[in-house]
């Protein structure tokens, strides 16, 4: 006799995304990283979506890109 599972396996739980970081009050970088988030993710760019998120998070600690 055979004793394979026929059942299926558990379902998996996907834990929320992290908050997004906040960009500085009155900087016209965030101010326009911000919009090209908001752009992005109306195109359904998630993508592109964390690489600002990555920006911001930079801009705010005064790291830049290499």
């Amino acid at each position: 006799m055979n004793n394979a599972k026929t059942t299926m396996a558990a379902p998996v739980h996907l834990v929320d995304p992290p908050e997004p970081p906040k960009p500085h009050k009155d900087c016209d970088v965030c101010g326009a990283l911000v919009e090209e988030r908001a752009k992005a993710a109306r195109a359904g760019d998630w993508s592109k979506v964390t690489d600002v998120n990555v920006e911001i998070g930079r801009h705010r600690a005064g790291r830049r890109r290499k």
